[in-house]
C-alpha cells in the first residue's frame, strides 16, 4: 500500500468512529456508559483473557514477565473501575441555585490514543474504559511490538460489545503495520489526543493541531533518610524495582541514602536481592554501549541481564537486580538517567538536605515533573520535598511504581499515564483519569447582583500602603 492508501484507511476508520460516537451519545445514558466501561473492563480482567494477553505481550514485545503483567492488567483495571463506579458522566451533574449555574457533562468526541509497548494491554484498556465511561469513541495507535496484543484486546472487547449490543466501531485501532503517517493522520482527525510512551510520541501529539494530553519521562529518585524503616524500605524498593522487569516509568532509577544508615540499608537491600557492584569502565561499556542503555537488558529478567553484562556466576544466585554505586549526574553519567531495567543507581549523601540536593540535580537532568520517593518517619520532610522539588508526586514509604499510578492503599487515581505539569512539558499535572475525557456545558442564569464596594476589596491593602492613594 502507498502512503496515500494508508492515510485513506485511517480516514475511513475515523469516519466510522465519529458515526458510532454520535449514535452512542445521542442514545446515551449513565447506565449505557457504565455498561460499556464494564464490558471493556471484563474483556481484560476475565482470568483466561488476562493470561492470554499477558503471555502474548511478553512473547511479542520481549518486555516484562507474565505473572506481573497478569497482576497489572487485573489490579490497574479493577482499581480504575472502582474509581469510576459511582461517577456521574452523563447529563446534569451539578445544579447550584446560589450561582444559578447548571453543569452538564458532555463527551469530547473521538479520542486518539497512542499507547506504548511496555503495557500493550493495560494502557489501552485504561484509555478505552475512560473513553467509554464518558460517552466517547476511541481509536488506538499501538507501538509496532504491541500490535498483536492490542488486536487481541480489541477482539475481547468486541465480543463483550456483542453481548450488550454496542457498536464495535466505538473502539478501533489503526491497521497494521504501524507507521508515522497513519498515526499522524489519526492525531489530526481526533477530537482529543492522549499520548503515552516515548517523548517523540508526546511531542508529535502536542504538535498535531488538536487538543492533546501527553505525559512526561520518568526517572524516579528515592531518598532513604536516617529515620527510615530500612528493612521495609529495602523490601518495597526491591518489589517495585523488579515488578514486570522494571517496565514502568515509575520504577526507581536511583536511591539516595544518607551516610548514617548507608551500610545498614545496603545490607538490607542485599537481603532483598540487590547485588552491589562497582561502576567500572567494563560494566559501563556493557550497560551503555555508545552511551545508550543496552536494549538487550531493557525490561528483561535478571538472568538475561546478568548474562548480557558478563556477570553470570559472579554474583549471588539470589540476585534480582543490580545496585550500582555512583555519584555522577548529567549527560556524561548515564546511570543518572531513566533505565527501564533491573539496574538501580545508588547515591550517598551526608544528610537529608544533601540528599534532597542530589535528587533535585537528577530531576533537572531528567525526570522533572514526574515523581520523587521518600522513606522516612518524618512527614515534615515529605512536605518539604513537595514544596521544593519540581515534581507532581511525592511518594512516601511505598513501593514507588506500585503507588504512583494509584493503589488500593493510597488515594491516587488508578492510571498508567502520569502527567508531569509544566516541569515535564505536559498539560496535566495529575494521573490521567476520567475527568480528562469529558467537557462541561454550563447553563448560566441571572442571580441577585453581588457587586462589592471598593473598601470591601481594598481595605487590607490600604492598611498596608497608608490609604487609597
Amino acid at each position: 500500500m502507498t502512503v496515500r492508501d494508508d492515510v485513506m484507511a485511517v480516514e475511513a476508520i475515523m469516519v466510522r468512529a465519529r458515526q458510532a460516537q454520535a449514535t452512542y451519545a445521542a442514545s446515551g445514558s449513565q447506565g449505557l456508559y457504565d455498561r460499556a466501561a464494564l464490558a471493556a473492563g471484563w474483556a481484560i480482567v476475565e482470568p483466561d483473557r488476562n493470561r492470554t494477553l499477558a503471555e502474548l505481550a511478553v512473547a511479542t514485545t520481549g518486555l516484562g514477565n507474565v505473572p506481573d503483567k497478569i497482576s497489572k492488567n487485573h489490579r490497574k483495571t479493577l482499581g480504575l473501575l472502582r474509581d469510576i463506579r459511582n461517577v456521574a458522566t452523563h447529563g446534569v451533574v451539578r445544579d447550584d441555585p446560589e450561582t444559578g449555574i447548571t453543569e452538564i457533562t458532555r463527551p469530547v468526541g473521538v479520542v486518539g490514543a497512542v499507547v506504548p509497548s511496555t503495557n500493550p494491554a493495560a494502557t489501552p484498556a485504561n484509555n478505552v474504559i475512560n473513553a467509554l465511561k464518558c460517552g466517547n469513541a476511541i481509536v488506538l495507535s499501538p507501538s509496532p511490538r504491541g500490535v498483536e496484543t492490542c488486536q487481541r484486546l480489541l477482539g475481547f472487547i468486541h465480543a463483550e460489545f456483542d453481548r450488550i449490543a454496542l457498536d464495535p466501531d466505538l473502539v478501533q485501532m489503526l491497521p497494521p503495520p504501524g507507521s508515522k503517517a497513519k498515526t499522524q493522520r489519526m492525531l489530526e482527525l481526533s477530537d482529543m489526543v492522549v499520548a503515552t510512551g516515548s517523548q517523540d510520541n508526546v511531542r508529535r501529539a502536542y504538535s498535531c493541531g488538536r487538543p492533546a494530553i501527553g505525559v512526561g519521562i520518568g526517572n524516579a529518585s528515592v531518598i532513604i533518610d536516617e529515620t527510615a524503616d530500612l528493612a521495609a524500605a529495602a523490601r518495597k524498593i526491591a518489589q517495585s524495582k523488579t515488578f514486570d522487569n522494571a517496565t514502568s516509568c515509575s520504577s526507581e532509577n536511583a536511591v539516595i541514602v544518607v551516610d548514617a544508615v548507608r551500610e545498614a540499608f545496603l545490607e538490607a537491600l542485599g537481603r532483598e536481592g540487590g547485588a552491589q557492584v562497582r561502576e567500572t569502565p567494563a560494566l559501563m561499556a556493557r550497560l551503555f554501549p555508545e552511551g545508550r542503555i543496552n536494549p538487550a537488558i531493557v525490561a528483561r529478567s535478571s538472568e538475561r541481564m546478568l548474562a548480557e553484562l558478563g556477570l553470570s556466576g559472579s554474583l549471588p544466585p539470589s540476585t534480582r537486580f543490580l545496585a550500582v554505586e555512583t555519584q555522577g549526574i548529567g549527560p556524561e553519567h548515564p546511570l543518572s538517567r531513566e533505565k527501564l531495567s533491573l539496574v538501580l543507581s545508588v547515591y550517598r549523601a551526608p544528610d537529608f538536605a544533601a540528599a534532597a540536593d542530589t535528587a533535585h540535580t537528577i530531576l533537572r537532568h531528567q525526570g522533572a515533573g514526574h515523581s520523587i520517593g521518600l522513606h522516612s518517619a518524618d512527614d515534615a520532610r515529605a512536605i518539604e520535598l513537595g514544596r521544593r522539588m519540581p515534581v507532581c508526586r511525592v511518594i512516601v514509604n511505598q513501593a514507588h511504581c506500585l503507588a504512583t499510578g494509584g493503589a488500593f492503599d493510597n488515594g491516587m487515581p488508578f492510571s498508567l499515564s502520569m502527567g508531569c505539569g509544566t516541569w515535564g512539558g505536559n498539560t496535566i499535572d495529575d494521573n490521567l483519569h476520567w475527568r480528562h475525557f469529558v467537557q462541561t456545558t454550563r447553563v448560566v442564569r441571572p442571580i441577585p447582583a453581588r457587586e462589592p464596594d471598593l473598601d470591601e476589596i481594598f481595605s487590607e491593602y490600604w492598611s498596608v500602603t497608608g490609604g487609597d492613594g
